[in-house]
């Protein structure tokens, strides 16, 4: 986590306003979309906000919202497989290498295993600044709505565009807790209802 986003190095600040920009934005706004091309950086921005959230480990120059506490968090995308792939791997690591993603080792309390998915991890503990431990589940959206209902979340980030019907569903769980919704995708579905939402001068009036 410390390699990225330093004020020296190959990941250094200055090199990426356009990620700051997203950071900045998230002391004034609840829902927030990285929409961009593939290869720009788009997971790992997702993957180090949400490590900074669960761990409360911000640093002196970080722009946007910050969690005084531990909180509940949920980290998707496409299916459990491409999950399993990408956003865990890049906030714990590869399989067997637990902790060397963007979430420190050390402050990796506790994980339970997905039923039926190898290798895939369900639920992560995280040791948060405060003393206390923050609580991420993994899901996808090929769980379908359902799985996305019920419990209350302060963040949720959403890697790849999912569903409308989900990202209504997310909007929800973080309504009562002021909580933050960030996505991370490449438009691969075109001017989707979730791409219209975030770019309404683009709505077609019929």
């Amino acid at each position: 986590m410390d390699r990225f986003f330093a004020l020296e190095g190959p990941y250094r600040r200055e090199l990426y306003p356009k990620h700051l920009e997203l950071f900045a934005a998230g002391a004034k706004h609840r829902e927030r979309c990285f929409m961009a091309a593939n290869r720009v950086g788009k997971t790992e921005a997702g993957a180090y906000e949400t490590a900074l959230h669960l761990t409360g480990a911000y640093p002196d120059w970080w722009p946007g919202k910050r969690f005084d506490r531990g909180i509940k968090a949920w980290a998707a995308g496409d299916t459990s497989k491409s999950v399993r792939e990408i956003v865990q791997e890049k906030l714990l690591g590869k399989p067997g290498q637990l902790g060397t993603g963007m979430i420190p080792g050390d402050s990796i309390v506790h994980t339970t295993a997905k039923a039926g998915v190898s290798g895939a991890i369900d639920t992560v503990w995280v040791r948060h600044a405060s003393g206390e431990n923050s609580h991420l589940v993994l899901k996808s959206y090929d769980q379908r709505r359902e799985s996305f209902q019920g419990s209350e979340q302060s963040f949720i980030w959403l890697d790849e565009e999912s569903p409308l019907d989900i990202y209504t569903e997310c909007l929800l769980r973080t309504m009562t807790t002021g909580g933050l919704i960030l996505l991370t995708f490449t438009p691969l579905q075109g001017l989707s209802e979730v791409v219209l939402s975030f770019m309404p001068e683009l709505q077609i009036t019929q």
